[in-house]
Order: structure tokens, then sequence, then C-alpha cells
């Protein structure tokens, strides 16, 4: 790894991908992925995640990409960046993680290093990803084979804080390793590296960055299942309590994503298991979580007051990604406004221009409209700010004047609408 890296990524998605895209600039590196159609769209240019674009690809010159497990054993250093998931029941899914373990173990070699930036608990490399890798490597941990923790910082959609603009932790499990692994990201990370003592405290950092944002934008939900009841506009209190200097602008809203909304529940399975039940970060994820069926129900109270007959109504839903300018659907919350509102016997469209109408058919069972002309409706919720909703003409959508304009970001003109988050 010192004198010369030849790099494998391990997953290629929005983590992944970007990743070998800077590391093929300047090391061979070779791109890993169990699924052929990913590999073939990108060993064609195309990235259907839309995080590199064509040129980027282009340019990174010692970059392939394969499926093949055979390809990979030139490797010297292995970087995992598989999606860490939770269950049904909030438990982390570590699946995608041991099979990436396996899979690397069946070539691993004397002296490789094994880095890992998948989003896990304190302890998750050495406690269970070390064993696998040993397992079935036949290799000894720290002897033959090495571990770094590197937490992966990608803002997906995100083109001003990219990869190589946000400082990046690292971590080894000897100290000659941390050194080597601060090194090589050292080539391709502008913004710099921060070493950090060890391999779980490089985990742990990763965790409390998303679990904090996670409570305080709770807290600003909490405010806004309040004011409602005042008659207060949340937004106008934020605006104006934002005057001081130290205050912390966060906006209500659905928190979903493959990260708000799923690493703080990694943090809280190692609490439980230590005999800590963390009641901040849990308290937090319940009125998150619980936003999208507050939405819904303030919906149908609107159309209650309106006279609006609920059962048969006919409502839009604009954007079904989990954020703005972004194709990703991973754990969006947009399907607890749908679910809910179905339930109340609303008949409901989803339009999102960023999306894969496939996958979300297959993840959601929605099949996203195709544009909306000649379509009006008694309700019309923005839950996603894509700028293409900025165009739309709202009144023209409208049933009537009685329609009803739910906007969940307070992303349209207030006279257009009816209420907002």
């Amino acid at each position: 790894m010192k004198n010369k890296p030849i790099i494998i990524i391990v997953g290629l998605g929005y983590v992944g991908l970007p990743l070998a895209v800077e590391f093929g600039k300047k090391y061979k590196t070779i791109g890993f992925d169990i699924n052929p159609s990913r590999v073939l769209d990108l060993s064609n240019g195309y990235d259907k995640t839309l995080e590199v674009d064509s040129d980027e690809l282009k340019a990174s010159k010692h970059l392939s990409f394969t499926n093949d497990l055979e390809q990979i054993r030139v490797g010297n250093v292995y970087i995992v960046t598989v999606p860490t998931p939770i269950d049904n029941f909030k438990n982390p899914d570590l699946a995608p993680l041991l099979k990436a373990s396996q899979s690397i173990a069946k070539v691993l070699k004397k002296d490789d290093v094994v880095i890992y930036e998948s989003t896990v608990y304190p302890g998750c490399t050495e406690e269970d990803c070390v064993p696998v890798l040993e397992k079935y490597s036949g290799l000894k941990y720290n002897q033959d084979f090495f571990c770094g923790y590197s937490p992966e910082r990608i803002n997906p959609g995100d083109k001003v804080n990219t990869l190589t603009t946000i400082r990046k932790v690292v971590s080894g499990s000897t100290p000659e390793i941390a050194l080597q692994v601060q090194e090589l990201y050292n080539t391709i990370i502008n913004a710099g590296t921060f070493l950090a003592p060890s391999l779980k405290v490089a985990e742990a950092s990763k965790a409390i960055e998303n679990a904090q944002r996670d409570v305080n934008i709770s807290f600003v939900n909490e405010l806004s299942l309040i004011f409602d009841k005042m008659g207060i506009d949340t937004h106008d209190v934020l605006e104006a309590a934002g005057t001081k200097w130290n205050f912390l602008k966060f906006k209500p809203g659905l928190v979903g994503g493959h990260c708000i909304g799923v690493d703080p529940y990694y943090l809280v399975h190692k609490a439980q298991s230590l005999g800590y039940y963390p009641q901040v970060i849990l308290s937090g994820r319940r009125i998150n979580d619980n936003m999208g069926m507050f939405v819904a129900n303030k919906v149908v109270k609107l159309m209650i007051k309106k006279g609006h007959k609920i059962d048969g109504s006919k409502a839009l839903i604009l954007g079904v990604t989990f954020k703005e300018n972004c194709p990703d659907i991973r754990n969006s919350r947009v399907i607890d406004i749908y679910n809910e509102l179905v339930q109340f016997g609303l008949s409901v469209d989803v339009y999102d221009p960023w999306a894969d109408k496939k996958e979300v058919h297959e993840e959601y069972s929605i099949c996203l409209l195709d544009n909306l002309d000649g379509r009006n409706y008694d309700v019309i919720i923005l839950a996603v700010s894509h700028e293409e909703f900025q165009a739309v003409d709202y009144n023209y959508l409208k049933h009537n004047y009685s329609s009803i304009i739910f906007d969940t970001k307070a992303f349209l003109d207030r006279k257009l609408i009816d209420a907002r988050l």
C-alpha cells in the first residue's frame, strides 16, 4: 500500500462512486459492485445517481469497473462503501457489510489493508467485520492484514460540499497503518484529513454527526407541532429567533434519507447493548418519524374546514425523493404522507421529475405520473423542493377555488398556499 496502492472500491453507490473516481485519477482503481447493470452503466459512462457526470468518469483514467470477484484479487487496499440500513424493527442490518467483508476475505492477501467507510456503530469494524475477514481468509488481524475506518461524508445532490472539499476523518488499526491511511486520503482530499486516535473513535464521530442533526431537527419539528396549535407560523418564529448570532437555524420537515433517518438507530443499538437507553436520541426519532402523519392529518383537517368530501378526493404529492434536486429515494418519508392519505380514502397521485419510476414502484409500489398535463386536484402537497416545482402553475392544478395547497418546505410563495409546515 505504501509504495504502490492498487485500490478496490466495494460498492458503487452515492459514496463509493465519487471515491472511486477521485482515486482513479491517481492510482489503479477498480470499482466493484454486485449489480451487473450498475457496472455496465458506469463502464459506458453513465451514473444514474447523477453524482458523477460522464466527463468526470472519463477523467478518471486509471478507473475500471467489474462485478467479477476474481478481478479484484490484484488489490492491496480494499475500501468498503456498501449501505448499512435498518430492518423493519429499526435494528441495524449488517448483511451488506458482512457479505462485502466475506467477499473481500476470499481475495485478501498478506499485508493488505481493508478500510471501511460505511456508517456503523462504534466497535463494529473490529467486533463484526474483522472476525469475518479472519474466518474466510485464514489470515490474522494486525499481523497478516490491517484495517482502517474513514467515515463517509457524502451529501447526495450537493455540488458544492463534495468529497474533496470536506475534511475527512481517518483512522487505522495500528499507528503505522493509521498514518498510511491518512497519507493515502490526503492525496485526494483537498480539505485535508483528521487523524482519529482509534477506529472506534472514528466510527463514533460519524454516528454522532447525524444523531446531532436529527435531534436538532426534531426540536424544530416539535416546535412546529406546538405552534400549529397556537396558530403561529413556525418559520416566522425561526426567522425572528434567527436574528441572534448564536441561534441554530434548523427548519422543520420530513427527515428521511440513508443517513439522518437511519444512523441514529446504530448508536441506539450499541448503547442498548451496553445497558443504556438513550432517551434524547429516541425521542427525537419518534418526533421525526411521525411528521408525515402530522402533515396528512393537517391536510385532512383543512379539507374538512373547507367543506371537502374526504373519501374519493384527489390529491397530488409533488416529490418523492428524500431531498431536493436529487434522485435518491432511500428511506423517503414522503411515503408516510402518501400512506396516511390513502388510508383516509383519498386518491393520491405522485409526481417527481428526479426519481426513477421503476425504482419508486419497486420500493414503494407507487406509479409516478409522467407529467401534470390536464390534471387537477382537491389537494396539492409540496413534499420536496425540487427547483422544477417553482415553475409549476399551481392555480392550473387546482380543481377549484377551494382546493388546498400545503407546503412542507416553506418553498412556495405564501400568497399561494393554505398552510405550511
